[in-house]
């Protein structure tokens, strides 16, 4: 059967463990791998605008020895102009593997329902999970181990944040989370991340302190607070999430020489400032760097 990559919590830690030995392999010997993949072909079927994601997996696939190519909104009109059951089989005859980056994870679970190829989510909005795999693959490249280390994310409780509460969960990683009131995880996402730190011994605390959930951590990470498809609610989200941002009050509570992550874009000045961005513990570039190496290391478990 074939395997798609849709969301952390279907991934074993081993499994996990795998990609991320494997990114490193990749990372410190690209030349190794520059044919694995001759003559394959992804597709990168794409219903939002894209810098990190697009760039990584073609270019990864490049350096694989393979080939990318990117479907847009105009070029597919995936849902709309034609259903995804009728562009996942027609695509399936083409390539060999599908990226999709959509609004609706219903959209990624239906086109690797249909497909006959691997299918890997590039984003939707509820799971980010290559996002989360290369985050916690730039942690323990920093750190060298996820046990006694503790990551604090404040700010909203996103796609990225569901991913990322799997992540850490199934590698044995703490985590803290701070959110405005009414802007809670969600909780789907919560009950899985806690029965599989119940497994790993991962601690998860949640709270509406941004400065007793960075008190403590190793790593303080945020992300945007208006998302794409929020933007009618950025006058609201500024107001709810004032307090948020990650500044120098929030890094002094923390503990000395915390990493501070992003993962980009970033809306500088509001969830976090630039002292903060570009001081001297920032990893965001190389968390934005591991995007590739992690990618390529998915492209290979799937389909080397």
């Amino acid at each position: 059967m074939k395997k798609d990559m849709l969301s952390i919590s279907a991934l074993s830690p081993e499994y996990i463990e795998d990609i991320l030995e494997l990114g490193k392999r990749i990372k410190k010997d690209r030349a190794q791998y520059a044919d694995s993949l001759k003559g394959k072909s992804i597709g990168l079927i794409f219903q939002k605008p894209s810098n990190r994601t697009r760039v990584s997996f073609e270019i990864g696939m490049v350096q694989l020895g393979g080939y990318a190519i990117y479907l847009g909104p105009s070029e597919i009109g995936m849902g709309g102009r034609e259903s995804v059951k009728d562009v996942a089989k027609v695509l399936s005859r083409y390539l060999d593997c599908l990226v999709a980056r959509t609004y609706k994870h219903a959209d990624v679970e239906d086109l690797a329902m249909h497909a006959t190829v691997p299918v890997i989510n590039g984003l939707s909005d509820y799971a980010h999970p290559c996002q989360a795999l290369s985050d916690i693959f730039t942690i323990k490249e920093k750190f060298g181990t996820f046990k006694g280390i503790t990551l604090s994310y404040i700010g909203d409780a996103n796609n990225v944040l569901n991913s990322l509460m799997c992540a850490c969960a199934k590698v044995g990683l703490n985590l803290k989370v701070a959110t405005p009131k009414g802007y809670e995880p969600d909780k789907k996402a919560v009950d899985a991340a806690k029965k599989f730190a119940g497994s790993s011994g991962a601690g998860i605390e949640f709270s509406h302190d941004p400065k007793l959930c960075a008190k403590g951590a190793d790593v303080v990470y945020t992300d945007v607070w208006v998302s794409m498809g929020q933007e009618k609610e950025s006058a609201r989200r500024l107001k709810d999430f004032k307090g948020f941002q990650i500044n120098d009050d929030i890094i002094k509570a923390a503990n000395k020489n915390c990493l501070i992550m992003h993962c980009l874009p970033a809306h500088r000045g509001d969830e976090i400032t630039d002292s903060a961005i570009d001081s001297k513990n920032s990893v965001v570039y190389d968390q934005a760097e591991n995007r590739m190496h992690i990618q390529k290391a998915i492209l290979l478990k799937l389909l080397a």
